[in-house]
């Protein structure tokens, strides 16, 4: 260990002897240069490297490299595997480097409007109102401390999956005057309350005091299939509900096809929405079985098709994404879908899974004079940079409807059960 400490260190010190008066701008190549690159098979890469300095790989039947320039080298992925290469300034190591080298991976481009129909897990407490008893109006629910966004998953230990589930139980409550023992879920803890009904005392029915809410139903637009297994995302963002703002627990759902009605044209400070119904067939495209930060997730029913883009298309990761000229799919009338020019104007290279890596903004005339914009709706609309998928539009910016934020590719995949690292270790 300090053989090899000593080493590392003469070499920094000779990288800084043969630096000269140029010192700081190669040091600052030298703090750039990442832990690690993963390229997929066939793809050329640039990594700027100090200058004076080479790159030497351990198996060069995974990757060859060529030097460009004084400071860039190009890293040509030839098959699967990684390997550690090592960054030497005249003969002596200064710095090592993971190359995974990825077989690469396809996925289908979405763009159709879909339909979205969520069944919650348990019922949502979505308000509070107030019964009218001999006693004067008060809210049962409230005085059991039974708040706005818990969820009811159980009355009286038997399980609870729908709204007409509760009604049984507050009528025999009130009649046999026995409190109701309710499993909430609040914040992910699973709390018990008392709940004991009053008596309206207009109609004499037994009430709760509760608004509750058990499905959820919108439009938004599909963002890529798995040709093999058939596991899709779409949206790019969670589905909340309206009153509360908190995330929906899915507890089943499913996707519709969807037709766009009219355009409601964004402004600022008025995002602007896509008016849509779904199909007349009513027919299911695929379940949701998962509603996270990144999207809807399930498994479709058949292969779908979207007009012109129905081939695979490879995928980028967040390292990958650059700055400049792209495309969106998307649909604005109807169900056809179609292609529009954006421009990425930043994208943040994500080692974890987080959403707004990208800041995208319309620049097509045509979808500016429809949109405005960026509207609701559009949320899960691909992004298709030189051919492969890079991700999926899903925030508008409020005061700008022709900017706004998008989530990398890689980690719907992931949210989708799809682990393209593994995935790709399969097919190699």
């Amino acid at each position: 260990m300090y053989r090899d400490f000593l080493r590392r260190m003469i070499g920094v010190i000779l990288l800084g002897s043969l630096l000269g008066i140029g010192f700081l701008s190669p040091v600052q190549d030298y703090v750039k240069m990442p832990d690690s690159i993963t390229v997929f098979e066939g793809q050329n890469v640039k990594q700027t490297i100090p200058a004076g300095t080479k790159l030497q790989q351990e198996q060069r039947d995974l990757y060859t490299t060529e030097m460009e320039s004084s400071k860039v080298v190009s890293i040509k992925a030839k098959k699967y595997g990684d390997n550690m290469a090592t960054l030497e300034a005249s003969s002596f190591p200064i710095k090592k480097m993971n190359v995974k080298v990825l077989s690469e991976f396809k996925v289908i481009p979405g763009g159709q409007s879909i339909g979205v129909k969520l069944n919650t897990l348990g019922v949502l407490i979505v308000g509070h109102h107030l019964v009218n008893t001999a006693e004067g109006k008060r809210s049962p629910g409230e005085i059991a401390d039974i708040q706005i966004g818990d969820i009811i998953t159980k009355i009286n230990g038997k399980s609870i999956q729908k709204m007409g589930d509760v009604s049984p139980f507050v009528r025999e409550s009130g009649e046999r005057s026995q409190p109701l023992d309710v499993t909430i879920i609040r914040n992910g803890k699973t709390v018990h309350k008392t709940l004991t009904p009053l008596q309206d005392k207009n109609d004499h029915s037994y009430r709760i005091g509760l608004y509750i809410r058990d499905s959820a139903a919108g439009v938004g637009t599909l963002t890529f299939y798995d040709p093999s297994s058939y596991k899709y995302g779409a949206l790019g963002h969670v589905i909340s509900d309206m009153d509360t703002k908190q995330p929906i627990k899915v507890n089943k759902g499913e996707i519709l096809g969807s037709t766009v009605t009219s355009i409601e044209k964004g402004s600022n400070g008025h995002p602007g929405e896509k008016l849509a119904r779904f199909s007349e067939d009513q027919k299911i495209l695929g379940d949701i079985n998962k509603n996270s930060p990144f999207g809807i997730f399930g498994t479709l029913n058949q292969k779908l098709s979207n007009g012109g883009w129905n081939k695979p298309l490879p995928i980028a990761l967040s390292d990958q994404v650059k700055e400049g000229p792209a495309k969106i799919l998307t649909v604005v009338d109807g169900s056809k879908v179609r292609e529009f020019d954006v421009d990425v104007v930043s994208s943040v290279p994500q080692k974890f899974p987080a959403t707004k890596g990208m800041v995208i903004k319309i620049t097509d005339p045509e979808l500016l004079k429809i949109t405005g914009g960026i509207v609701q709706g559009m949320s899960g609309s691909p992004i298709i940079q030189n051919g492969r998928i890079i991700g999926a539009v899903t925030h508008v910016f409020v005061n700008d409807p022709t900017s706004g934020y998008g989530v990398h590719i890689e980690w719907m995949l992931d949210e989708a059960g799809i682990n393209i690292y593994e995935e790709k270790k399969q097919a190699s």
